[in-house]
């Protein structure tokens, strides 16, 4: 099953983050604050067709999105996430 997302929408899947403490010892997911930085895996033709918007963000960009943003979606066993484009932050550059 493919998604498509509609309006302002995009499709992103979370970075997963290892998070080890000052003395090396790792944090399993469970007992992080969940990360806000994700991967961007599809985009709605809304957005690819404003001029304004366009060129600010593709698929496969790291971006930066609101923590408790979006709406949870599960397919092929991998967990993604619909968010608005407000709720885009920044985009990482690396």
């Amino acid at each position: 099953m493919q998604i498509k997302p509609l309006g302002d929408r995009l499709l992103i899947e979370k970075v997963e983050v290892e998070e080890k403490t000052a003395s090396g010892i790792v944090l399993p997911t469970s007992a992080q604050e969940q990360p806000s930085m994700a991967v961007v895996v599809a985009i709605s033709e809304e957005i690819k067709n404003d001029d304004k918007k366009k060129d600010l963000i593709k698929v496969g960009d790291k971006i930066i999105f609101s923590k408790f943003a979006g709406t949870e979606v599960k397919n092929d066993h991998k967990t993604y996430l619909l968010v608005k484009w407000a709720d885009i932050l920044a985009v990482v550059e690396e």
